[in-house]
């Protein structure tokens, strides 16, 4: 109502009229004719959601590609994979960086698709979905001049009533939003993990200093952008819990509270949008790895006993593997020692590049 009045008055303007008269342009007689807020209302959310979607889409495709970069500038460090936070087994950085381009490259194509879920609109319905009050060749011809202006594939929706009263699509791209928001949590936890330290922590990667980390201790610096990420991403999953519950809160043949839908899906897009292109040009761009600290703890871990469970069986290993972490020696030399193989066989089955092969040769 507030933008019919707004038009309606500045028209009068350009009329030469005053304002507050509508002598020649009423708000709801010209402006809203043939239009209701039940139908112009939803319309507009899903056209606002398809331009920010338009524009979500790049920022993960740059954030994707900055990873891409990072993963072939990290193919052949080797260093030592983890699962539930313990030492597991020997892999590539290049190989765990993709893992997280692979993430997005899913959540692009996800969100590329969003645009399905909103291109129907109830513009035409009116009221309820009937159509009220509005001529019939308005209702075919209002969708083809929105069309026209956005740019968008937009279409009619062939039952009115339901594009008027249900809001699931918008919780289907709510909750494509939230995958990705998982993503990007999962990703920057990550980071923070390994660039954790940098002594006293893993110290893999080093992040790129944005600002001094603290006013108290000298030196300490924050991986603030990370931080930054997985706190945008908090933020995203709340609104999904927001979006969910507005949706479902509509009472027969309109849901009122889509106002606090639209709040908190179009601030997620914007959310996002943001921190992604923060995130690509200030964090993942910039990220370094320390090799050194990579090569010891790969020479420090028992753990690369696991290549020579084909050799010498998972028993023989697990005790060989025990006794390097009482003793602290390296696992080849314990091999060698209790003659269960040569040092050529060792220094093969236990060479990086074998134990980040896919499956390895007998």
């Amino acid at each position: 109502m507030n933008v019919n009045e707004v038009l309606a008055n500045r028209a009068e303007e350009k009329l030469g009229g005053q304002r507050g008269t509508y002598a020649q342009v009423d708000p709801l007689d010209h402006v809203n004719l043939h239009q209701s807020t039940n139908d112009v209302f939803p319309t507009a959310i899903k056209v606002a959601a398809i331009a920010l979607l338009k524009r979500l889409e790049p920022s993960i495709a740059a954030l994707q590609t900055a990873f891409q970069s990072r993963e072939a500038a990290f193919a052949d460090v080797i260093k030592i994979g983890r699962t539930q936070l313990q030492d597991a087994a020997p892999m590539s950085l290049g190989a765990e960086v993709s893992a997280w381009a692979e993430a997005l490259s899913r959540d692009r194509w996800r969100v590329f698709k969003c645009e399905e879920r909103l291109r129907v609109v109830n513009l035409g319905g009116t009221a309820i979905g009937t159509g009220l009050n509005a001529p019939r060749d308005y209702i075919f011809a209002v969708i083809d001049s929105l069309r026209a202006e956005t740019g968008f594939n937009l279409s009619r929706a062939e039952n009115l009533v339901d594009c008027t009263q249900n809001a699931d699509p918008f919780v289907e791209v709510s909750g494509i939003l939230k995958a990705h928001a998982t993503t990007l949590f999962k990703i920057s936890s990550d980071l923070r993990l390994l660039a954790s330290g940098p002594r006293a922590g893993l110290g893999e990667l080093i992040l790129p200093a944005v600002q001094a980390g603290s006013s108290l201790m000298p030196g300490k610096v924050n991986p603030v952008i990370a931080e930054a990420v997985g706190q945008t991403a908090l933020y995203v999953i709340g609104n999904d819990a927001m979006v969910t519950a507005a949706a479902m809160s509509g009472q027969l043949e309109l849901n009122a509270f889509l106002p606090l839908l639209a709040e908190a899906l179009l601030s997620s897009l914007s959310a996002l949008e943001a921190v992604n292109r923060l995130f690509t040009a200030r964090c993942v761009e910039g990220i370094e790895v320390d090799r050194t600290v990579c090569a010891g703890h790969v020479a420090a871990s028992w753990t690369t006993v696991t290549a020579l469970v084909p050799l010498i069986g998972h028993e023989r290993a697990a005790t060989l593997a025990a006794t390097a972490r009482a003793t602290g020696r390296p696992v080849v030399e314990l091999a060698i020692e209790a003659g269960l193989a040569d040092a050529a066989t060792l220094k093969r089955l236990l060479s990086p590049q074998a134990m980040v092969a896919l499956g390895y040769r007998g």
